[in-house]
């Protein structure tokens, strides 16, 4: 089956970074998109980032638009979430999704999904 894990979580000061990554450890499937959400606690599980497996094109929730870089490795099928500049809002349990159909809209609708990872920025 399809298995998504996710590491490079942690704890860190504001203002730090981290780099999360996801790799598919699972059956090899035809990915379309792979992404990040969060969920903070008492919050909605929102989405952070995604980007297309085919040309790289990158998506970002306005709210980490200007620090975090996503990015993948098509031939690891891995991809990568560099996070800088951490503010304690940005603490969460991050999730890696992937879908494998075709979908215009990369802010949902993903069908695989990792466990999570805890990111914690303290101030």
């Amino acid at each position: 089956q399809v298995r998504l894990v996710e590491s490079g979580g942690g704890l860190v000061q504001a203002g730090g970074s981290l780099r999360l990554s996801c790799a598919n450890s699972g059956r090899t499937f035809s990915i379309y998109a792979m992404g990040w959400f969060r969920q903070a606690p008492g919050k909605e599980h929102d989405f952070v980032a995604a980007v297309s497996w085919s040309d790289g094109s990158t998506y970002y929730a306005d709210s980490v638009k200007s620090r975090f870089t996503i990015s993948r490795d098509n031939a690891k099928s891995t991809t990568y979430l560099q996070m800088n500049s951490l503010k304690p809002e940005d603490t969460a349990v991050y999730y890696c999704a992937a879908r494998n159909f075709r979908y215009n809209n990369y802010t949902q609708n993903y069908n695989y999904w990792g466990q999570g990872t805890q990111v914690t920025v303290s101030s």
